[in-house]
């Protein structure tokens, strides 16, 4: 049997404090000039073991204000006709996703633009905004041109689509050539058809690692028999919000994700 999800709340803040803290300023120091990402899936009951052994092996959680989890509330946006979805469904090797991303905690809000090129690797630009912009940043004359300069979209070419709301957790080891981002708490919401999904128990973990030197974590992960598993939590909540979508790929997603988690998806 599962423990209950009070208990895992608890264990999870206990294996938390017992992390030796890092700074923001020392995660922003640290640069991962050849870098790999990988994703992986698992569930809150192995979370807690996975904590445990990374303290075991030295690593730090990031602190910031006293609090080791943090709320994330990220809006993506798309074309009308879905476009970055649907490159992103038919594996398209160059493909983008616009999104606002607010720091709940602090406020601090950003135009992001990710850019995926043909080798898998992934590119982040960035503008701070105010939080006003979070929920439509497209009228806002600076941030605009800040997207028309770094994509290949105009902000007239884009609708507000999937809010997405998680908790994280960052992680990084001793020597400094890694990061671990924990994400739990995965809900969404549907801005044009007003459904909503989450995922209970789910945790999504990306590895950040400097590709030259071996990985603590990766190690650890297989331990655990936690494997890669490539996931868009945008392409996810489109999945389960928007009835009639193009979706067979992303829909064996969502029947692994209830596998692991021992959950059915809630969606209302």
């Amino acid at each position: 049997m599962l423990p209950d999800k009070d208990h895992i709340d608890a264990e999870m803040q206990d294996g938390l404090q017992r992390l030796p803290s890092i700074r923001l300023e020392e995660m922003d120091a640290i640069k991962l000039m050849n870098r790999v990402d990988t994703k992986y899936l698992t569930n809150e009951a192995v979370l807690l073991q996975l904590l445990a052994a990374a303290r075991e092996a030295g690593y730090r959680a990031l602190e910031i204000d006293g609090l080791k989890i943090t709320p994330y509330n990220s809006l993506y946006y798309d074309t009308p006709d879905l476009k970055m979805y649907l490159d992103h469904h038919n594996r398209r090797l160059f493909r983008q996703k616009v999104r606002t991303r607010m720091y709940v905690n602090s406020g601090e809000t950003y135009l992001e633009i990710k850019l995926k090129n043909n080798k898998g690797r992934t590119k982040k630009k960035r503008r701070m905004i105010d939080p006003s912009l979070f929920l439509d940043f497209r009228s806002n004359e600076e941030a605009a041109a800040y997207l028309a300069g770094h994509s290949a979209y105009a902000a007239t070419d884009l609708l507000p689509q999937m809010e997405t709301r998680f908790q994280r957790i960052t992680l990084v080891n001793a020597d400094k050539t890694e990061r671990l981002t924990i994400d739990t708490n995965v809900s969404f919401a549907n801005h044009v058809t007003g459904m909503e999904a989450s995922l209970p128990e789910a945790v999504i973990i990306e590895l950040k690692q400097d590709g030259r030197v071996s990985s603590p974590m990766k190690r650890i992960l297989l331990r655990h028999r936690v494997k890669p598993f490539r996931v868009s939590k945008y392409c996810i909540g489109m999945t389960l919000t928007r009835p009639g979508i193009k979706s067979n790929r992303f829909k064996l997603k969502v029947r692994s994700i209830e596998k692991t988690t021992h959950h059915k998806i809630i969606v209302r």
